[in-house]
């Protein structure tokens, strides 16, 4: 394989592994400035050459995320280079080239900050939308994909198609959510378009609201509800709130898509009503034994 022709083949690649067009754009964008910033041919790239570069995109002040995530892309570069390109190369990318990154908490809303959300939104497309994300626990990307063959309201369920990561999986309605997906469909301008939620104002009335669009009327109201939240925080709001419901972690993990059950269980530790009241039965069991064996004249501590 001829380097100079490693990208494209790599694009390709990428295409037959079905990954999706945002990911490829990612990939490429990341590998387009490696590329312009080395000065030396790409089979000459040592750990070194990484290490100076990861120092350059520290400059550029870039977030440890987004440079891993240009480390990633370098690393399936050379992985592809080595595996499918037979090229006798070493992979200059090290384990220790990544960034340690913080792990926030999900943040999610209170029930009263959820009622203010809620109050402050008009219109029934808007509702609809935010209400797939608390209630269904969907992407902003999935709620503006969604298409109308996907809604079973007999089932009270939506096939969610192409989700990240290329899977599919089944969401459940909630009677609310339901209820608000109805009352947009009935308002919802007749028109051939596939996907639910359209543009309702403008030159593009009619046409497919995009992710950004969504995200732009999450801000308005945010600003409106005095909140400080995005779409993800209706996603975090729903894994919590079937937490400390009692819902089965791995329900929830199919419920949100999430390929590793670490991902969810990360809601456990901000699910606090559930910790509390285990805590708290836990507890309960435990002085009821102390009582029991004081009250037999036997040594509590004696008996671990």
């Amino acid at each position: 394989m001829v380097l100079s022709n490693a990208v494209i083949s790599w694009r390709r690649f990428l295409k037959r592994r079905n990954c999706s067009p945002n990911t490829i754009k990612n990939y490429l964008n990341a590998i387009k400035s490696f590329i312009v910033w080395i000065d030396v041919p790409l089979e000459n790239v040592t750990h070194t050459t990484v290490s100076h570069y990861i120092d350059y995109l520290m400059r550029k002040r870039l977030e440890p995320k987004t440079i891993n995530c240009h480390l990633n892309s370098i690393r399936q570069l050379y992985h592809y280079l080595i595996e499918e390109g037979h090229l006798a190369i070493a992979n200059p990318i090290r384990k220790n080239h990544k960034l340690r990154m913080a792990r926030p908490l999900p943040r999610h809303l209170k029930d009263d900050q959820v009622e203010t959300f809620f109050k402050v939104i008009k219109g029934h497309r808007d509702r609809a939308m935010f209400m797939l994300m608390i209630r269904c626990g969907l992407r902003v990307e999935e709620v503006a994909h969604v298409s109308l063959d996907a809604l079973d309201f007999k089932h009270r369920k939506i096939l969610i198609e192409d989700g990240k990561g290329s899977k599919d999986r089944i969401v459940y309605m909630s009677n609310d959510a339901m209820q608000a997906l109805s009352d947009y469909l009935k308002a919802r301008s007749s028109t051939s378009a596939k996907r639910v939620f359209l543009v309702e104002k403008g030159p593009l009335t009619g046409q497919p609201i995009s992710i950004r669009g969504i995200q732009k009327r999450m801000e308005y109201y945010a600003r409106k509800a005095k909140l400080h939240i995005s779409c993800h925080h209706l996603r975090h709001t729903m894994a919590t709130q079937l937490l400390n419901a009692d819902a089965d972690l791995c329900t929830i993990q199919d419920l949100l898509g999430h390929s590793n059950i670490k991902t969810t269980q990360r809601y456990c530790r901000v699910s606090n009503l559930k910790v509390q009241r285990d805590y708290f039965n836990a507890i309960e069991v435990i002085m009821q034994r102390t009582v029991c064996s004081k009250g037999n004249g036997q040594n509590p501590e004696a008996s671990g």
